[in-house]
Formats: C-alpha cells, sequence, structure tokens
C-alpha cells in the first residue's frame, strides 16, 4: 500500500500546547528521524483559528515545511473562519477534506488525529 510510509495527522485543537508539544514536535521528528517517509499535517476546525491567531504558530509551521513537512487545510473551515487568504499566503495549501478524508480511512492509511 502506498500509505504506509505516509502519515497523515489531522489536527483539530486549537490548544497551542498540543500543537507545539504534540502535533509539530511528532510531524517533524517523523522525517528527520525516518519514522515516516512522508508527513501531511491536516488543519481542520479550531486548528485553523489557532494559526489564524497565533504568531508563533505560523513560524513553526514555516520552520516544518521547510523540513519537508506537508500542511494542508480544511476549506469550509478557512472560508468559515475567514483564515483562507492568510493561510495561502503561509504556503499552506486549501482544499474541501471530507471526501479525501473519507478515501483515506476507507483506504487504511496511518491517520493520527488530535
Amino acid at each position: 500500500m502506498e500509505n504506509d510510509s505516509h502519515l497523515y495527522i489531522l489536527w483539530t485543537t486549537d490548544n497551542p500546547i498540543t500543537a507545539q508539544d504534540m502535533v509539530f514536535m511528532y510531524g517533524g521528528n517523523s522525517l528527520l528521524k525516518g519514522w515516516w517517509d512522508k508527513v501531511t499535517i491536516i488543519i481542520w476546525g479550531a486548528s485553523v483559528e489557532l494559526v489564524s491567531a497565533d504568531a508563533t504558530i505560523r513560524e513553526k509551521i514555516q520552520e516544518l515545511i521547510s523540513m519537508g513537512v506537508e500542511f494542508t487545510a480544511c476549506k469550509r473551515c478557512a472560508d468559515n473562519l475567514g483564515a483562507t487568504a492568510l493561510l495561502e499566503s503561509q504556503g499552506i495549501e486549501i482544499r474541501y477534506w471530507g471526501e479525501s478524508l473519507t478515501g483515506l480511512l476507507r483506504s487504511g492509511a496511518r491517520l493520527l488525529t488530535v
């Protein structure tokens, strides 16, 4: 299966400690230490608002992007929270994720939810 070496992290919490000490730490170390070949962090729900409001969080996202971690965000959430332009300016892919998430779940992809 193609997804055996690709980790998806579905990040939905607005807690900055969880963002920095779990989502970002594990996502970044997963690439640095070779635990996973590819890491994609999906920003969904309350995490969209956190990214919009917190410059420190956005700086850390930029560090992770430069390391090779991919970031994508739920378009509906970003639109609802008025964050689409800001997220796009950070190099974060914006797309509707409902159908894609369903596909990941049905395929048995490696998905960590936070």
